[in-house]
């Protein structure tokens, strides 16, 4: 795989995605036609309207989607390509996804309340280096895990604690800090601070900062959350029903809007609304 030094990061070509038929459900075009680039170490936040393909982007991006085994209706690239770190995602062979899934992060929507109920902290941390390596040095794992537990702020203490005994914040930090525990060059982080109180929601978006500079990643922030996206993004995309509706700065989306979603967002923004839309996305059911 090529680093981000040999080009953009991220590169989406004409994209679409599409959730096949199943059930009594029918085919369903989630995301069509969207093409942009993300530069080496930049940010882009991204938003959108219920249902516009935000987080089935965030799947196929992260590689989530891209395992014909995993369980759930997964979508499909129909049309164009999506590149990451040089490599096509459209047609990836499945050998090729773990060394994918290495250099690529992934905190999933929800992903603090999904975590294992029966590992500790430590063994959450340092679980996917340990996927990809069972003889990995036991005393090595361990400064890692505890560097990484450091690196998003929970005490040393709390390395043997159980989900169940963290708040929310502290388990979605202990998700951040799963999702970066193996050095990704990529970040793909879908609704990071969604569901936890506004104090943990500023540091997770300090974090976020903080470990960019740090580590020199190139992420994609799927937020409702404007403060969030105005610390952390460089610029914004914003989706409306699967395609396009405005890209470039927060000042130079929402200053002259013509698409009707953005000139809502930009209403929204006027009337003092931080969080301006409701979560949500993939095929209706």
């Amino acid at each position: 795989m090529r680093g981000a030094a040999h080009g953009f990061p991220i590169v989406l070509s004409d994209l679409s995605l599409e959730y096949p038929p199943h059930g009594a459900s029918p085919a369903h075009v989630a995301l069509r036609g969207l093409t942009l680039t993300i530069a080496p170490g930049e940010v882009l936040g991204l938003l959108g309207s219920a249902g516009s393909g935000k987080s089935t982007l965030a799947k196929v991006l992260s590689g989530a989607a891209l395992d014909p085994r995993e369980a759930e209706v997964n979508p499909v690239i129909t049309g164009g390509e999506a590149t990451v770190l040089g490599l096509r995602l459209r047609g990836i062979p499945r050998r090729k996804l773990p060394e994918y899934r290495f250099h690529v992060g992934y905190l999933a929507q929800n992903a603090a309340a999904t975590l294992p109920p029966d590992l500790t902290v430590a063994e959450l941390v340092g679980e996917p280096i340990l996927e990809r390596d069972r003889r990995y040095n036991r005393r090595a794992l361990q400064t890692r895990v505890a560097t990484m537990v450091d690196a998003v702020r929970l005490p040393l203490g709390y390395l043997d604690k159980f989900p169940y005994e963290l708040s929310g914040g502290q388990r979605q930090r202990v998700a951040l800090a799963r999702a970066l525990v193996l050095g990704p060059s990529v970040l793909i982080a879908d609704e990071p601070t969604a569901g936890i109180d506004l104090t943990v929601r500023d540091v997770v978006a300090q974090l976020i900062v903080e470990l960019r500079e740090q580590h020199t990643f190139t992420a994609l922030i799927i937020s409702h959350d404007l403060p969030v996206l105005r610390r952390t993004a460089d610029r914004i995309a914003v989706l409306d029903r699967g395609e396009l509706a405005a890209l470039g700065t927060l000042e130079e989306v929402f200053h002259d809007p013509t698409h009707p979603y953005v000139m809502d967002l930009a209403g929204a923004l006027d009337d003092g609304h931080a969080i301006i839309d409701e979560l949500g996305d993939g095929p209706p059911r």
